[in-house]
């Protein structure tokens, strides 16, 4: 079985280490970068050039692209081993956070967007209807530009992450009806407003444990990596 996941990677998964969780997350080769299609609304939403894919360690090291692509291949073309190592990789998890005496967390998409609730996994001859089902006591989060996800399990906490572009809009205005989370990305950190259309703004870079804040506000980010390039309205000035 192969490790997955990403733990104490990155900067607001260390933050969150601070405050008791210990998150374990799954980087994949974003877009279409692979060869498959991981994140359905990254042309519409303008994110494929901006995305975290190349941020940090991701942005400096080849392997870790050739790694990221490679897992994403075994996704789409095999299946089941590699939701196999998704069960090792959460098991393993578990085990390191009691160790420590931190609260797991799990992130699946780290870099990608996929429909995990749709998505079917077999445990020891058990068929369950997702991984969330599989393992009902650890908290699962994820951000997401699908703003139309619904009947999500209870230990799956969603964010909905923001795109300044026109096309964008009727998603934006779908997951503001549903009274989401919404994480913007702004230019700078003195650029993050007290409000953005109408809803609080709370820090988001202080840690990356989105489930323990309130839902209908605005989760402010700043630009990092190639986003602070970015000129297509995915970034707020």
């Amino acid at each position: 079985m192969n490790q997955l996941f990403s733990i104490s990677s990155n900067a607001k998964g260390v933050k969150g280490e601070a405050i008791g969780f210990l998150t374990g997350i799954l980087y994949l080769a974003p877009a279409k970068l692979s060869g498959y299609q991981v994140c359905p609304m990254a042309e519409i939403a303008g994110c494929e050039l901006p995305c975290l894919n190349k941020a940090g360690l991701g942005g400096v090291y080849t392997s870790i692209q050739k790694a990221r692509i490679a897992k994403t291949i075994r996704f789409f073309e095999n299946r089941e081993a590699f939701m196999s190592c998704v069960v090792y990789s959460i098991r393993a998890l578990v085990r390191s956070a009691i160790k420590q005496n931190k609260i797991p967390l799990v992130r699946l998409n780290g870099t990608s967007d996929i429909r995990w609730e749709l998505i079917p996994v077999t445990i020891d001859y058990i068929d369950y209807a997702n991984i969330f089902e599989a393992f009902p006591d650890i908290q699962f989060y994820d951000y997401t530009k699908i703003a139309n996800r619904k009947s999500l399990p209870a230990n799956y906490d969603l964010t909905f992450s923001y795109s300044g572009l026109p096309s964008f809009a009727p998603y934006v205005k779908t997951a503001q009806a549903a009274l989401m989370r919404i994480a913007v990305v702004f230019r700078t950190v003195a650029s993050i407003p007290a409000t953005f259309q109408g809803l609080e703004c709370i820090g988001g870079d202080n840690s990356d444990v989105r489930h323990i804040e309130p839902q209908n506000v605005v989760v402010a980010l700043y630009a990092k990596g190639p986003a602070k390039r970015d000129a297509s309205g995915f970034v707020v000035d």
